[in-house]
């Protein structure tokens, strides 16, 4: 999908405004001033000054609002501490065009792991930070769902999605959580790499789950993706925008999944691993029985237990 930003004043943005009031939308972006759809467009005014253009007419409507227009400063993405290994990435990362890789869902009992890499090139990263991008740590869910939206046109990605009968599968075979999530990492960085052909990322950035020799380790025996340049490293998402895009569509994903999960449950599944999670669970043995545990959660959790306890105690008086 084709996208232009401009830089445009105060003054014009209003005119803007009344220039598409017969399109405008009724659901605005955050930080947004106004969305419009005319034909095959959507034009956001952000409070920032700056005008999002998207679609296969962004181009040409952009053009209408050109003069007097500036092109955004670019910025770069702010760095955060990091424990430095051979892999450590360079003070310059969030400069740079990469491909950045996070994970949801590996401490929800209930709900799937979910693994994105995203390819954001260097000329992208404004925009990406204009659209809200940040780790999903630090939005609620309606937020992401409202930026994912925005960005999944935006940006080249790749999803990955272990649901639970396959995690508890492979678990009860004996395959640690980490193998898995460094074996999808290194699936959905391949699986990118081949999208974005012949183009290729400066770098690959992986949100860091365990020590890099211990992720490599991992993935011996497996084709390993070929970079230019890898790097791992904690908190990722506040070092380059690609890995908190990464996590946003990452989040985005575990949460439509889960919506489901709570569709075939007949009530609303919680979040998380708490007292809440046990609850629920017992509730689900209750109504679809034992077995339902492993289409619905991470069965070797020590919340199966209590949930079993907690069965006892209320359904079994």
């Amino acid at each position: 999908m084709s996208h232009v930003v401009l830089l445009i004043s105060p003054s014009q943005i209003t005119e803007m405004k009344s220039h598409y009031s017969s399109s405008l939308a009724a659901k605005l972006p955050p930080g947004s001033i106004f969305s419009a759809k005319p034909p095959l467009c959507t034009v956001t005014a952000y409070k920032s000054g700056k005008v999002l253009f998207q679609g296969k007419n962004a181009e040409t409507e952009a053009k209408k609002w050109q003069k007097g227009a500036a092109a955004p400063k670019k910025k770069a993405a702010s760095t955060a501490s990091v424990n430095v290994h051979r892999y450590s990435p360079p003070a310059h990362i969030g400069t740079m065009s990469v491909i950045g890789s996070d994970e949801v869902g590996t401490g929800d009992y209930f709900g799937p792991m979910t693994v994105v890499a995203v390819y954001a090139k260097k000329e992208q990263l404004p925009l990406l930070k204009e659209l809200g991008v940040q780790d999903s740590k630090n939005l609620k869910d309606p937020q992401i769902i409202e930026i994912a939206k925005q960005i999944k046109d935006v940006v080249p990605f790749s999803l990955l999605t272990c649901d639970n009968p396959k995690y508890n599968t492979l678990q009860a075979k004996g395959m640690s959580q980490g193998k898995m999530k460094a074996l999808l990492h290194n699936q959905a960085i391949k699986n990118l790499m081949q999208k974005i052909q012949p183009e290729q990322a400066e770098a690959v950035l992986i949100d860091q789950f365990a020590q890099p020799d211990v992720f490599f380790n991992y993935l011996k025996g497996q084709e390993l993706f070929q970079a230019n340049a890898t790097y791992l490293c904690t908190k990722a998402e506040g070092i380059h925008l690609g890995v908190a895009a990464a996590s946003i569509l990452a989040r985005y994903a575990f949460v439509k999944r889960f919506d489901l999960l709570s569709e075939k449950a007949g009530f609303k599944i919680p979040k998380g691993a708490g007292f809440a999670v046990d609850e629920a669970a017992a509730r689900l043995i209750h109504e679809k029985g034992i077995d339902s545990l492993n289409e619905f959660t991470k069965t070797h959790f020590a919340n199966t237990e209590k949930a079993k306890r907690l069965y006892q105690q209320k359904y079994h008086k």
